[in-house]
């Protein structure tokens, strides 16, 4: 469908102002021309439509701004043998998401303007949603050089080493202190390196009853500790990624509760999973890897209580044969764009653990206001048509084969999961159907 046709979405629940409200919404031109409320002027949004406009009952449905995805790992530049920015952006609509961001373990890296050019370039031609890269914090992300943060700032969503935490305190010290001057934010990566002990899975009751060299908490927490410290002391807008553990939780609390201007995000697989669950597959592992289920229930209180502000899947795609070596020397990584919405709703809304209404915060509108996207208030008239229709109806069967990732791997396969993406929208064009 052309984004110059009329569209009207008819009896949804509609995210405005931060509330659901059963209204009739008018898209035209790629932009939402009319909210009406149903009770109030029922069928009054079909009146002025052209004979050619589309109409869509999305009676029981969901209408969102379209979800954030603010960490996923789409491989090219340089490793498209893994996912390409095509496919990754087919896999972030499939799973409702309209504006995802991209880290920069890319080869080039994205450490100069010129070498964030070569990923622009593709995005430009293959992205079917928005896709916005993250510049590197330091040259080739090895934690030493700082780079030309003011030349990289206007096109990218902030800075990250992602993969690679900074080590070198000073480094990271001077890297807030420049980062703050652009407004972006820096994307931390907290992980302590000396601390890992070349484990690859949790430190916890899995580990010690199936022989495993395990991962400490205290490699992240402490971390997060640092890195909370020099942004209350820089002013920096420290964003902390895929937190896994109950220590970095609490950090993250307390700072926000002394104005520290720090956001955080965790993974919908760290939400269902603890260390119990693993099994001998490489869709197990990732890093930071499935904690205990102590650090599980931490963070879904920290998502019930507002501390963590994001859904982020770290999506990261890597081959079946990368994925098919078991725990130990299996790549970390595992793919969630197409089952993030499933997911989330079926672990936290489902139970009752948070509402819909949470839900539309932590995947769409808080990253839009951590990114200063537009609609992060809501929709309404005049803000782009990018939206997301979700249903909590029905259940499938996770089947990593029927994904548009080139990744299979993900923990969910098998599993019966509540709810799914009936249609997703980016600037007047439906990018994904399935359900209208």
């Amino acid at each position: 469908m052309n984004s110059s046709d009329s569209i009207l979405i008819k009896n949804a629940k509609v995210w405005s102002e931060g509330r659901f409200i059963n209204a009739d919404v008018e898209i035209r031109n790629g932009i939402v021309t009319a909210l009406d409320p149903v009770a109030s002027s029922p069928l009054s949004s079909e009146r002025h439509l052209p004979p050619s406009a589309e109409i869509i009952n999305a009676k029981g449905m969901y209408l969102l701004p379209g979800l954030v995805d603010m960490h996923v790992h789409f491989r090219e530049p340089g490793y498209s043998y893994k996912e390409t920015i095509r496919t990754g952006s087919k896999a972030a609509a499939a799973g409702g998401f309209t504006t995802v961001c991209t880290m920069p373990n890319l080869n080039p890296a994205p450490d100069s303007p010129e070498n964030l050019l070569t990923q622009l370039e593709i995005i430009r031609q293959d992205a079917v949603i928005e896709v916005i890269p993250y510049a590197t914090i330091t040259r080739l992300r090895m934690g030493h050089e700082l780079v030309d943060y003011e030349a990289l700032a206007p096109d990218v969503c902030g800075f990250s080493d992602d993969g690679s935490g900074v080590q070198n305190e000073e480094v990271m010290r001077r890297a807030m202190s420049e980062i703050a001057k652009t407004g972006k934010i820096l994307a931390a990566h907290c992980e302590v390196e000396a601390l890992l002990n070349k484990g690859y899975i949790h430190d916890g009751v899995y580990a010690h009853d199936n022989n495993h060299r395990g991962i400490c908490s205290e490699s992240e927490w402490k971390e997060v500790e640092r890195d909370i410290k020099i942004a209350e002391e820089t002013e920096c807008r420290l964003h902390v990624c895929h937190i896994s553990t109950k220590e970095s939780v609490q950090l993250i609390r307390e700072a926000k509760a002394r104005g520290v201007r720090v956001t955080c995000e965790t993974g919908p697989h760290y939400l269902t999973f603890c260390d119990e669950d693993l099994k001998e597959e490489g869709r197990f592992k990732m890093n930071p890897p499935i904690r205990s289920r102590a650090d599980r229930e931490a963070l879904r209180k920290g998502v019930a209580d507002g501390t963590i502000d994001v859904i982020a899947t770290d999506h990261a795609p890597h081959s079946e044969s990368e994925k098919s070596k078991g725990l130990e020397k299996s790549a970390m990584g595992v793919v969630g764009l197409e089952t993030a919405f499933s997911a989330v709703y079926t672990t936290m809304v489902k139970p009752g653990l948070i509402s819909m209404e949470q839900l539309a915060h932590l995947m769409s509108t808080n990253a839009r206001a951590i990114l200063g996207m537009p609609a992060a208030g809501g929709i309404k008239p005049g803000v782009p048509a990018d939206l997301t229709l979700l249903s909590g109806a029905g259940t499938s069967i996770v089947d990593p084969a029927t994904f548009q990732s080139m990744g299979k791997a993900t923990p969910y396969s098998g599993l019966e999961l509540s709810g799914h993406v009936a249609a997703t929208m980016y600037a007047g064009e439906w990018v994904y159907r399935a359900y209208i």
